[in-house]
């Protein structure tokens, strides 16, 4: 009986020890929000300065297509409420300098959350993300946001339609 006492509060303690430790790896830095250019970029400020954000999973729509500005919109409602606390996944860096990564707003992952409200395409070229493939899925089917549009636009192409006109700055290396 007493190894059993003593295997129980083993485990309970193991088990304590591996949230605590769990919990540490999956600890988000908090920022502070300092502007949203589009739905799926953002500029962020943290004790070492400002920095731009590119949300990973997702491809929003651009400014000055359709349903740019609504995206837009639905990131600042998520993200810009009292009180937010704005926390972020840092993945890399991408060839324009922005850091690339998961933004969250009290929480809610804002590249899920646009996907669902039919704001923003799955980037399966370079996500393998199901939550939001699967969130893009139900949104199409759903006809919500973007895709109740008789053929709604992807970002990418529409960039290539319009790339002489929002050809991006080159970076200096």
């Amino acid at each position: 009986m007493c190894i059993l006492r003593t295997t129980h509060w083993l485990s309970i303690l193991c088990f304590i020890g591996f949230g605590l430790v769990a919990g540490q790896a999956h600890a988000e830095k908090a920022y502070s929000l300092i502007k949203i250019s589009d739905g799926d970029t953002v500029t962020l400020r943290d004790l070492s300065g400002k920095f731009r954000l590119r949300l990973t999973g997702i491809d929003a729509p651009e400014r000055n297509q359709a349903y740019g500005k609504k995206s837009r919109r639905a990131l600042i409602k998520l993200c810009q409420q009292p009180n937010v606390v704005i926390t972020a996944h840092i993945t890399g860096t991408d060839r324009y300098q922005r850091k690339l990564g998961r933004l969250y707003c009290n929480e809610v992952d804002a590249s899920l959350h646009l996907t669902k409200l039919g704001l923003a395409w799955h980037n399966y070229k370079y996500s393998n993300d199901m939550a939001i493939f699967i969130a893009h899925i139900q949104a199409r089917y759903n006809n919500i946001g973007l895709w109740a549009e008789k053929n709604p636009m992807a970002p990418w192409d529409w960039l290539r339609q319009h790339q002489r006109k929002y050809k991006p700055k080159s970076v200096k290396h």
